[in-house]
């Protein structure tokens, strides 16, 4: 299993055990799926929970929401209320993610930003149906995830985006 990290702040952002597709080699769409289950019970395909956690007591909170968001601990922002807000916060962490790809690989610097601006204005264009996420630090200064619903055969599915270039992977 494979694990993303934001680069600035650590936090985990979501595994592979998820359906994702990497959108013009700038943006990782990861599919989730609404769940009801048990308050911090994580459950992630292959995932096999010990005999003596189900043996545990029934008097827990049920928690309801997106698989991504509950199962990596991302938290819901709502520091941006307008599109203008939103931008102002792009172009800062755009530029951080500049000099960290200059650092770390500089030839992917002029596709970065070739791709991210058009997939950005896509994005832009859909804001109001955005939901934004942190990480569980809920530090503002690394990556915010964007989730969206789309209509996808017939279900109207969760679709969180991460910028690529703004995560670490790590093998687990």
């Amino acid at each position: 299993m494979r694990i993303f990290k934001d680069v600035f702040t650590g936090d985990e952002m979501f595994s592979d055990t998820y359906k994702m597709k990497l959108v013009d080699d700038v943006i990782y769409e990861v599919y989730g799926k609404h769940v009801t289950r048990k308050q911090g019970d994580v459950q992630i395909d292959g995932f096999n929970p010990s005999a003596e956690e189900s043996l545990e007591g029934t008097d827990e909170a049920v928690e309801s929401g997106v698989d991504v968001v509950l199962n990596h601990r991302l938290q819901e922002t709502y520091a941006f209320s307008d599109k203008k807000q939103y931008t102002l916060y792009l172009k800062d962490y755009m530029k951080k993610l500049v000099d960290h790809i200059e650092k770390k690989n500089p030839d992917d610097v002029n596709t970065f930003k070739t791709n991210m601006t058009k997939v950005m204005k896509d994005l832009l264009s859909r804001f109001k149906d955005l939901q934004f996420f942190t990480g569980e630090s809920m530090d503002v200064d690394g990556m915010i995830a964007l989730l969206e619903y789309r209509e996808l055969d017939g279900d109207s599915v969760p679709v969180l985006m991460f910028f690529k270039h703004g995560l670490n992977e790590e093998k687990c």
